[in-house]
C-alpha cells in the first residue's frame, strides 16, 4: 500500500531548487476485499453494488464520490446486520478520506471499521481477513500522520493475521509496509533486514554480483516479490549501494516483465531510472554521461506505459533530468508533450501533483535562461493545481500546490504575493501537523521577509525551520527512497543563511545562537553521511569546554567568510556565570573564492615537491581564519585551538596554516572536532595504556600499494607501549573483529590502507581478505564500550586518505571518528611518505608513553611528534610530511 505520507513526502523535492524531482515509486492503495461469506439479504446485495461503483470510483481517482458511495455501502450493509462488509466498507472511505488528505474523517472512519471488527469477538477467518485488511489501511493512516511507530505495529498484527490465515502474499505486503515504516524512523538497515528475511536472502549484504544474481533468480515470481524487490531496491540505494540495488531492481522487472504486470514493469523502470539518476551527485567526468543516458532510456521506457498516471510520472522524472542536466533544447522538445499529457488527466491528486513537479522544472529552466515565459507557464500551472486541490478538498497538495505558487511569485521579486502565499502553505501545512514539510515553508517565508528587510521575522521563520530540522532528525536522514532530502540543497543552506542574519547583529545572546545553529548542522550532516540518526549529542557540554582552549568556527557564509571564536572567559565574566566569550571577526570574501583556494591548496600539500607554493595560500587562509582573532587569542592565554570546519575546509590541516613566519602547530596544540556537543569528556592520562596494532605493509589487490615502513613503525610502538600485534595474513576481517573483542584495549592502531569519502559506503579501511567499512567498523569498534573496565579511548588510522575528486570527503573522516566510539581519533587527510610517517608515529607514541609523567594532551603529543619531523631537515619543513596527520575528538 502506497503510505500518503510518502506521498506528499515527495514534495519536499519540489519547493527546492535545482534539486532532482522524482516521483515515488509504489504501488497504488490497496481496497479491502469483501471475504466470502454468504449473501443472504437483498439489501446486502444492493450494498454490494454499491461497493462495486465506489472500487471503480476510486480506481479512477474520483475519491470525492468514491467515499460517498463507500458511506452508503457501509449504512446499507449496518441496516443488513452484516457487521463485517460494514466494517470493509468503512476501511475503504477511511482510505478515500485519505487520498483526500481529510485526516480526522479518516481516522474515525478506521476506528469505527476497527470497532466493529474487535467487537464481533469472532474468530473466524473472515474476521480475522477483514481486521487484518482494517489494520493494514491503518497502518498506512499512522505512517501518513508522522506516527511511525504506532504504523509498524499496525502493519506486525497484520503480517501475523495474515500468516495465520495462510495468506502469504498479503502478508509480504504488510511487510513491505513494515519497512516503509522502518524508512521513515530513519532505519534504512533495519528496512532492508526486514525485506532481506521476507525474501529470504540472509546473506545478501556479503554476497558479490554472481552469488547476488543467483540469490535473486531463486526468488519466486509474484506481483508481490515484484513489488517488494523494488522496495528493497530503493532502499539499499538510499543507503548508496548502487551495485546491488540495479540488481535488485533488475529482477524486479524481469519478474514484472514474465507475469506480465505493466504497472509493475513501470514502476521497476523508474526505480531503476531513479537509481542511475542518483549515481550522477558521485560520478567523475567519465561516467556522468553513461548515467544520464541510462537514467534517461528508462524514464522513456516507463513513459511508453498505458498508465496515464504512471506515464505522467516517468514524462515529469524524464524532463527534470534534462533540466539538471543542462539540456535546455530536448527539456524545451518535450516540456508541451508533458503539459499536454497533464492536462488530459482528470482533477486528482495525482494531477496536482504532476503540475507542481512540472512547475518546479519550469522555474529551474527559467534560472538556466533568463527565460520569463518559463515562469509565467509555471505560475498558471500552479493557479490551476490550487484551484484543483480546493475543489478536491485536500489540503495536502493544497499546501504544496500554494507554497509552489510562493515559490514563482518569490522568483519574480513579487514580495507580496510570495509572502501571502507562504504564510497561506504554512498554515495549512502546521494544521496538518506536516513538521517534514514545514520547515521548507519556514524557509521560503524567511528567504521573503529578508528580501523585504523584515529582518527580525526572517530570524523568527529561519529559527523555527532549524528547531523543526531538529525534531525531524530522524525523519531527515531516512527520507524515503525516491525523496532522500538534499541536504546541500535545502538542510545546509537553512542554517548557514540563519548564521548569516544573526552575526550581523554582533550581540552575544545572537552569536550564541548561531554558534548553536552550527553545532546542530554539524549533527544533521553526520546524519545525513549515515542516513540514520545515530548519534547522541549533548548540547551541555558546549560550554563545558577545556579553559586552555579556544574554539574556532569558520562559517563559509555566501559573501563572507565568518569566524565565531570562543574564548575563555574573563574573571569578570566568571563572577557572571559566563562560562566563554563569544567573538565574531568576518572577511568579505565569498564562498566560492575560499572553496577555489582550498582546492588548489589541497593539490599542493599532498604532493612532497610543491610545499613550498602552497605557503602563500596556506598563508591567506591564516589571514582569513586566524590573523582576525590573533591578538585576543594571544591575550587570553591558550594553550589549544579546536576547529569545528566548515565545508571545503575540512580538506586542510589547520596546523599548516602559515603567519609568514611559523606554523600554527608551532604555537598552538590543535584539535578538530564535529562539534562540541559529540565530545566523550575523558582524557588519556586516565588509562593504563595498551595498544592494540594491525597492520598491512604488503601490497594488496587491485591497486593498494606496498607500505614497507608500516612494520617499522609497529615495532616503534611496541618499543614504547604493552601492544598485541596482528600483522600482514593474520590481519583479516574476522580476525581483527576476534581480536578486539578478546583484548579490549584502550588504544587501537590500524596500519593500512583507508579511505575517507563523503559516502558511508566508500568509507573504508582495508585488510589482508578484504575491506571493513565505516558502519562494520564502528560495530567492531563499540564492542571496546561493552568491557566494564576499559573504553576505546584513541582510534589511530595511520596510513588513510580522503577520497581523491571528492570535495567533501573529509565527511568521512569524521563520520569515523563519531562512530566508531574512540574518544579520540588520529587520522591522515593525504598518503603520506611511508617512511615519515614511521617515524612521526613513533615520537607520537614516545609522547603518550610520557603522559603520566608529563601531564600533556592528546593533542600536545601530535603536536611534539609534527615538529619533531618539521624540523628534521630531512624533510625541509614541507607540510606534506607531518600536516597531513589530524587529532579529531577529544583532545585533553
Amino acid at each position: 500500500m502506497k503510505s500518503t505520507k510518502q506521498r506528499h513526502k515527495k514534495f519536499i523535492r519540489f519547493v527546492i531548487p535545482m534539486v532532482m524531482t522524482a516521483f515515488l515509486c509504489f504501488s497504488p492503495p490497496i481496497l479491502a476485499k469483501n471475504p466470502v461469506i454468504p449473501t443472504f439479504v437483498a439489501q446486502t446485495q444492493s450494498a454490494s453494488t454499491l461497493e462495486q461503483q465506489a472500487r471503480t470510483r476510486y480506481g479512477a481517482n474520483q475519491f470525492t464520490e468514491a467515499a460517498t458511495l463507500f458511506q452508503q455501502a457501509a449504512q446499507t450493509y449496518k441496516a443488513a446486520g452484516d457487521p463485517i462488509r460494514q466494517a470493509l466498507s468503512l476501511s475503504n472511505l477511511s482510505l478515500c478520506y485519505q487520498q483526500l488528505g481529510q485526516w480526522n474523517d479518516a481516522s474515525k472512519a478506521i476506528a469505527d471499521s476497527l470497532s466493529l471488527l474487535e467487537a464481533t469477538k469472532a474468530t473466524t477467518p473472515a474476521t480475522s481477513l477483514a481486521l487484518a485488511q482494517a489494520l493494514d489501511i491503518q497502518g498506512g493512516l499512522l505512517l501518513a500522520r508522522g506516527q511511525a511507530e504506532a504504523a509498524l505495529q499496525s502493519w506486525e498484527r497484520a503480517t501475523k493475521l495474515y500468516t495465520q490465515q495462510s495468506k502469504p502474499e498479503r502478508a509480504l505486503i504488510s511487510q513491505i509496509n513494515q519497512a516503509q515504516a522502518f524508512q521513515n524512523l530513519g532505519l534504512y538497515r533495519r528496512a532492508i533486514a526486514l525485506l532481506d528475511t521476507a525474501l529470504k536472502l540472509p546473506s545478501r549484504a556479503t554476497a558479490n554480483a554472481e552469488q547476488l544474481q543467483n540469490m535473486l533468480n531463486a526468488v519466486p515470481a509474484s506481483p508481490e516479490t515484484a513489488t517488494a524487490l523494488r522496495t528493497l531496491g530503493d532502499s539499499l540505494r538510499v543507503t548508496g549501494n548502487f551495485p546491488q540495488a540495479r540488481l535488485v531492481l533488475e529482477r524486479s522487472l524481469a519478474i514484472a516483465n514474465k507475469l506480465q504486470l505493466p504497472d509493475i514493469i513501470t514502476l521497476a523502470q523508474l526505480s531503476l531510472g531513479n537509481t542511475a539518476r542518483a549515481q550522477l551527485s558521485l560520478d567523475n567526468t567519465a561516467n556522468a554521461p553513461i548515467n544520464s543516458q541510462a537514467a534517461l532510456k528508462f524514464y522513456q521506457q516507463a513513459a511508453a506505459t498505458d498508465s496515464p498516471n504512471l506515464r505522467v510520472q516517468a514524462q515529469v522524472n524524464q524532463l527534470s533530468l534534462l533540466v539538471d542536466t543542462n539540456q535546455q533544447s530536448a527539456a524545451q522538445t518535450l516540456l508541451p508533450q508533458v503539459q499536454q499529457q497533464i492536462d488530459a488527466l482528470p482533477p486528482s491528486r495525482t494531477a496536482i501533483e504532476a503540475r507542481v513537479n512540472l512547475a518546479q522544472s519550469m522555474m529551474r529552466m527559467a534560472s538556466q535562461s533568463g527565460g520569463a515565459s518559463f515562469l509565467g507557464g509555471a505560475e498558471q500551472l500552479l493557479i490551476t493545481a490550487v484551484q484543483q486541490a480546493k475543489n478536491l478538498g485536500d489540503s495536502q497538495t493544497l499546501a504544496y500546490a500554494l507554497g509552489s505558487l510562493g515559490n514563482v511569485y518569490e522568483k519574480t521579486q513579487q514580495w507580496s504575493k510570495a509572502e501571502n502565499y507562504t504564510q497561506q502553505a504554512l498554515q495549512l501545512t502546521q494544521q496538518n501537523n506536516a513538521a517534514d514539510s514545514a520547515y521548507l515553508w519556514l524557509w521560503q517565508l524567511g528567504r521573503v521577509l529578508k528580501a523585504q528587510d523584515k529582518n527580525t521575522g526572517a530570524i523568527a521563520a529561519y529559527k523555527e525551520a532549524v528547531a523543526t530540522i531538529k525534531s525531524l532528525r530522524a525523519d531527515l536522514a531516512g527520507a524515503s527512497p525516491d525523496v532522500q532530502f538534499s541536504f546541500r540543497d535545502a538542510v545546509e543552506p537553512i542554517h548557514r543563511q540563519l548564521v548569516g542574519l544573526l552575526v550581523k547583529s554582533n550581540k552575544p545572546a545572537e552569536l550564541k545562537v548561531a554558534r548553536d545553529v552550527i553545532e546542530a548542522l554539524q549533527l544533521v550532516e553526520l546524519d545525513n553521511f549515515f542516513r540514520e540518526a545515530c548519534l547522541n549529542a549533548n548540547p551541555a557540554q558546549v560550554d563545558q569546554v577545556d579553559q586552555r582552549a579556544a574554539v574556532i568556527y569558520p562559517i563559509l557564509l555566501e559573501d563572507e567568510l565568518a569566524i565565531i571564536a570562543s574564548l575563555p572567559s574573563t574573571e569578570r565574566q566568571t563572577q557572571t556565570k559566563e562560562t566563554r566569550d563569544l567573538r565574531y571577526y568576518k572577511t568579505n570574501v565569498s564562498s566560492k573564492e575560499v572553496e577555489n583556494i582550498v582546492s588548489a591548496l589541497r593539490l599542493d600539500l599532498q604532493q612532497p615537491t610543491t610545499g613550498e607554493l602552497a605557503l602563500p595560500q596556506l598563508q591567506q587562509l591564516y589571514d582569513w581564519l586566524i590573523r582576525p582573532a590573533a591578538a585576543e587569542l594571544a591575550a587570553s592565554k591558550v594553550e589549544t585551538l579546536v576547529f569545528v570546519l566548515d565545508g571545503a575546509l575540512r580538506n586542510i590541516p589547520m596546523a599548516a596554516l602559515y603567519d609568514g613566519q611559523k606554523f600554527l602547530v608551532e604555537q598552538y596544540s590543535i584539535a578538530l572536532t564535529p562539534g562540541l556537543q559529540l565530545l566523550s569528556p575523558r582524557s588519556l592520562k586516565q588509562e593504563q595504556l595498551g595498544v592494540l596494532v594491525a597492520g598491512l605493509d604488503a601490497a594488496r589487490p587491485p591497486a593498494f600499494p606496498a607500505l614497507p615502513f608500516v612494520e617499522t613503525e609497529v615495532n616503534k610502538i611496541k618499543s614504547e607501549i604493552p601492544s598485541q600485534v596482528i600483522f600482514n595474513q593474520k590481519f583479516t576481517n574476522s580476525a581483527f573483529q576476534n581480536k578486539v573483542a578478546a583484548v579490549s584495549l584502550p588504544i587501537v592502531h590500524l596500519a593500512t590502507h583507508g579511505q575517507f569519502s563523503s559516502q558511508a559506503d566508500d568509507t573504508f579501511i582495508l585488510t589482508w581478505d578484504g575491506k571493513i567499512k565505516v558502519n562494520q567498523l564502528s560495530s567492531v569498534l563499540q564492542t571496546v564500550e561493552l568491557s566494564r573496565n576499559n573504553s576505546l579511548e584513541l582510534l589511530v588510522l595511520s596510513a588513510c586518505e580522503t577520497a581523491a575528486g571528492d570535495t567533501r570527503s573529509a565527511l568521512g573522516l569524521a563520520g569515523v571518528a563519531v562512530r566508531s566510539g574512540a574518544r579520540s581519533t588520529v587520522a591522515t587527510l593525504w598518503r603520506v611518505n611511508d617512511e615519515a610517517s614511521a617515524t612521526l608515529i613513533g615520537q607520537f607514541y614516545d609522547q603518550l608513553a610520557q603522559v603520566k609523567k608529563t601531564g600533556i594532551s592528546k593533542a600536545e603529543a601530535l603536536r611534539r611528534a609534527q615538529l619533531a619531523i618539521l624540523k628534521d631537515p630531512n624533510y625541509r619543513e614541507q607540510p606534506y610530511f607531518w600536516a597531513a596527520y589530524v587529532l579529531i575528538g577529544n583532545w585533553t
